[in-house]
């Protein structure tokens, strides 16, 4: 029985610690690299390592970029009034296709009691400063439509009620238990469009 060299089983592994990436996978990924040129490989390491030293997270938004604040919280043609309460990163991303042209708040999760995940881990208590201005008077809750993405919901709700701001819930459209980042944009633009008062 053929033995696999361990720097190709190192590469194998890392892959398969990544979401998605199963074994099978992993290996053709490894051995794409295998034969691929050099530079192949060089530019594929070296992307990894600026993302990891050249994105920050936005100190208004929380969402990554490469300056803080970012050029969502920064770009003057945005609506101000309304900002988007979202779970990831990705979420951001897939809400732009839709031609959103409102502000974000990245929570950097849900709400999970399964996972010790509570308000306090999420990034949940630093959107209150950006309400207390005057200027937002909306805020959509796009989190995903799971159990989590509901709780977290409810809980947003409860904190923003007493600031008299509108408070609604992207519309159904988007498959529960699915995530944003999977949806297509007329999904998204629909749900969106339908959004109700929370």
């Amino acid at each position: 029985m053929a033995t696999v060299p361990k720097v190709v089983q190192n590469l194998i592994e890392a892959f398969e610690r990544l979401p998605g990436i199963g074994p099978k996978t992993a290996q053709r990924l490894t051995y794409h690299l295998l034969h691929a040129p050099k530079e192949e490989a060089e530019a594929l390491a070296r992307a990894a390592l600026d993302l990891k030293d050249k994105t920050v997270i936005c100190e208004t938004c929380f969402n990554i970029s490469e300056e803080s604040p970012c050029q969502i919280c920064t770009d003057i043609s945005r609506q101000k009034s309304i900002i988007a309460v979202v779970e990831d990163p990705l979420d951001v991303l897939a809400l732009e296709k839709t031609g959103f042209t409102g502000l974000y708040h990245v929570l950097h999760g849900s709400i999970s009691p399964l996972e010790n995940i509570g308000p306090e881990e999420l990034k949940i208590r630093e959107l209150l400063p950006r309400l207390k201005d005057g200027v937002v008077k909306e805020v959509i809750l796009a989190t995903n439509p799971t159990m989590e993405g509901e709780a977290t919901a409810m809980y947003i709700d409860r904190l923003i009620s007493p600031l008299g701001i509108k408070v609604t819930r992207i519309a159904r459209g988007i498959p529960v238990g699915g995530d944003l980042e999977y949806a297509d944009e007329t999904t998204l633009t629909r749900a969106l469009e339908g959004r109700k008062e929370y």
